[in-house]
């Protein structure tokens, strides 16, 4: 479905949230939103696929509709893997499980904040930390190692800022340059920034690396940037082969 929940002048802009109107056109939202999206979900599928193995559990925290949990699925013929989708919207889960048929998935909804991850073999968290109170993220990630199995990969995607002003001005002016080339008018992109501005609270790269050290985590690197959106694959212990 088109996203067209900011089309129209709103009186009052109220702080965004993952409610049913959003959810109805979330896909189309989010492609048309964030730069990489399409090479980040399925490499996501591709990297969470091939750590799992034949037998291993993932979750995928704040797991929306399961984009990301449907590319671990499809890119896994192993029918003893399991991919756990956490979400707090109820109308995201709901729509997660009518579009997911895979009995390897099971869907939550639940406080991602408050779901243990036991032995899982790899964590999922894409564009989700970044609506998450700051003084909450670390906390998160060191609860998440601690309960990860020993060689546990965590899959991180966020929008990040630079340190550099300059430059990240141009990223931004980029951005909203693309947004309009996916058929956005300056209303919608205007709305929906004032909607983000209380509830989205970004991290330079440099935090990021920093927040995953401190949380335990051996190795972390980035793979993908795409001006303000990035993609670490964090490790708690990295693989020798």
């Amino acid at each position: 479905m088109h996203d067209n929940v900011y089309v129209e002048k709103q009186q009052h802009i109220v702080d965004f949230a993952f409610n049913k109107d959003v959810v109805a056109v979330f896909p189309d939202m989010i492609r048309r939103s964030v730069p990489g999206y399409e090479t980040i979900i399925p490499m996501t599928g591709l990297i969470a696929a091939r750590h799992l193995g034949d037998s291993g559990t993932a979750y995928d925290l704040g797991c929306s509709l399961g984009a990301s949990t449907l590319a671990v699925l499809q890119q896994s013929q192993e029918q003893n893997i399991r991919v756990v989708g956490v979400d707090n919207s109820a109308a995201m889960i709901e729509g997660a499980i009518a579009q997911i048929t895979d009995t390897r998935a099971i869907f939550q909804c639940a406080d991602l904040l408050r779901t243990s991850v036991s032995g899982a073999k790899v964590v999922i968290l894409n564009f989700v930390a970044q609506f998450l109170a700051p003084d909450e993220r670390l906390d998160l990630f060191t609860r998440l190692h601690e309960q990860m199995h020993p060689d546990g990969l965590l899959i991180v995607s966020e929008k990040v800022r630079s340190p550099d002003p300059a430059i990240q001005t141009i990223f931004d002016d980029t951005h909203l340059d693309w947004k309009r080339a996916n058929g956005y008018s300056e209303l919608e992109v205007s709305q929906k920034r004032q909607a983000l501005e209380n509830v989205m609270k970004v991290d330079t790269e440099a935090m990021q690396l920093q927040r995953f050290a401190a949380a335990g985590f051996t190795t972390s690197k980035q793979w993908y940037r795409c001006l303000n959106w990035a993609s670490f694959l964090v490790y708690k212990q990295l693989p020798t082969s």
